[in-house]
C-alpha cells in the first residue's frame, strides 16, 4: 500500500516563551525580533528567527495591535476596475505599503449603493487608515463615513476632493492638462473632441473642466466633449462610434483627448476597427495615465503619466505622520509621447 508523507507538524500554541527559551533569549527580545524597526543586532535577531522556525512559531499579529495604539492595517476601497489604470494603482500602494510594514484589507465596492455600507464596515475593523480609489466617493457617501467618527485617517488617491475630513494625494490634474492642451495647439490641431468619464460632485478630476477653459482662452470657441458614463474601453467604443458614424468625415475632430486611458484604448479601437480609419492621420489619440497597454503596438498611445510610485510612497508617509495639518499634496507627472497624436 502506498502511502505518502504528511506535512511537518509542530506543538500546538507554541508561545514566545518558548521560541525564548529555544534562542536563550528574553521574551522581549524575541517580541523585538519580529518589529521591522526595533533596535536589535541582526545575529540576534537571526537566532530568533532560526528558532522560531524550528518550532513553527507565527506571531499573533491581533493580540500585538491591541497592545499597540496603531494597527499597521489600512482598508483600500476600490471601484471601476473596468480601468486598467486601478489595477497599475494597487500594486504600486500595496508594494509601497507592504514595504514599509503595512497590511491592506482589500474592499471592492460594487456601486454606489454599496460604497457607504462598505466605509463604514471598514471602520469597524480597526483600521489605522481607510484609502479610497474610485469614481464613487461623493459628498453624500463622504458624509455617511465620517458620521461613524471612527476613521482615524480617511485618503482619497488619485483624485482631489474638497471635503474637509479628507486627505488628497493626486497628479496636478490642471497642470497636466494644459501640458496636454499646449501640446495639442503645437501640434497644429484645431478640432479637439474631449471625452470626459462620469462627472462626480466631490472626490473629482479636473481635467475636462481645465481643457474647455484653455480652447476657450486660446481659440474663444467651446470645443466639442462627451462623457461616458464609466471609465470602460468597451462604454468608451461604443460612445464614440455612436457620434462619429453619425457625421460627415468632414465634420469629425482631428483629435480626440480622453480623460484617461481606458477613455482612449476604447476610441482607437472604434476607429481603427469600427470606422476603419487610421490613427494619427485621420483622427489623432491622447490618453492620461499610461498603463501598460499604451506601449502595445496596437495602441502606441500619446498620454501623460501619474508619478504613481512617488504618490504611493507620500501615502505611506501620511499614514505614519502625526502631524494634524494639511497633508493634501498633487504631483507633477510627465507627457509621454507615442504614435498616436
Amino acid at each position: 500500500m502506498k502511502t505518502s508523507a504528511g506535512p511537518a507538524s509542530f506543538p500546538a500554541n507554541v508561545t514566545a516563551d518558548d521560541v525564548a527559551a529555544a534562542a536563550g533569549v528574553s521574551r522581549w527580545t524575541v517580541n523585538r525580533a519580529f518589529k521591522k524597526e526595533a533596535s536589535i543586532s541582526p545575529a540576534t535577531r537571526e537566532k530568533v528567527m532560526t528558532a522560531a522556525r524550528s518550532l513553527g512559531y507565527i506571531p499573533d499579529l491581533s493580540a500585538a495591535a491591541l497592545a499597540s495604539a496603531r494597527s499597521n492595517l489600512v482598508a483600500l476601497l476600490v471601484d471601476d476596475f473596468a480601468n486598467p489604470h486601478k489595477l497599475v494603482m494597487l500594486e504600486r500602494l500595496t508594494r509601497a505599503l507592504r514595504g514599509r510594514g503595512w497590511d491592506t484589507l482589500l474592499v471592492n465596492t460594487l456601486d454606489r449603493d454599496d460604497t457607504a455600507p462598505a466605509l463604514l464596515n471598514a471602520s469597524q475593523r480597526r483600521v489605522d487608515a481607510t484609502i479610497l480609489i474610485g469614481i464613487q466617493f461623493d459628498d453624500e457617501v463622504l458624509e455617511a463615513a465620517h458620521s461613524a467618527r471612527r476613521f482615524k485617517k480617511l485618503i482619497i488617491f488619485a483624485r482631489t476632493s474638497e471635503n474637509p475630513d479628507t486627505i488628497s494625494i493626486a497628479v496636478d490634474d490642471v497642470a497636466a492638462t494644459r501640458e496636454i492642451a499646449r501640446y495639442v495647439t503645437d501640434r497644429g490641431y484645431r478640432r479637439p473632441l474631449y471625452v470626459a468619464g462620469p462627472r462626480t460632485v466631490s472626490a473629482h478630476l479636473m481635467r475636462k473642466e481645465t481643457f474647455l477653459e484653455f480652447w476657450r482662452g486660446r481659440f474663444g470657441v467651446e470645443p466639442d466633449s462627451v462623457s461616458v458614463e464609466a471609465y470602460d474601453p468597451i462604454l468608451s467604443a461604443a460612445c464614440s462610434l455612436e457620434l462619429l458614424e453619425t457625421r460627415p468625415r468632414s465634420e469629425h475632430p482631428d483629435i480626440i483627448v480622453c480623460e484617461n486611458d481606458a477613455l482612449a484604448l476604447g476610441v482607437i479601437d472604434t476607429i481603427r476597427h469600427r470606422l476603419k480609419l487610421r490613427v494619427p492621420e485621420d483622427i489623432a489619440v491622447i490618453g492620461f495615465d499610461d498603463v501598460p497597454q499604451c506601449e502595445s503596438p496596437n495602441y502606441r498611445l500619446t498620454t501623460y503619466r501619474q508619478p504613481l510610485t512617488e504618490m504611493a510612497n507620500y501615502l505611506v508617509d501620511v499614514l505614519e505622520s502625526t502631524e494634524a495639518g494639511n497633508l493634501d499634496r498633487t504631483f507633477e507627472g510627465q507627457l509621454i509621447v507615442r504614435e498616436s497624436a
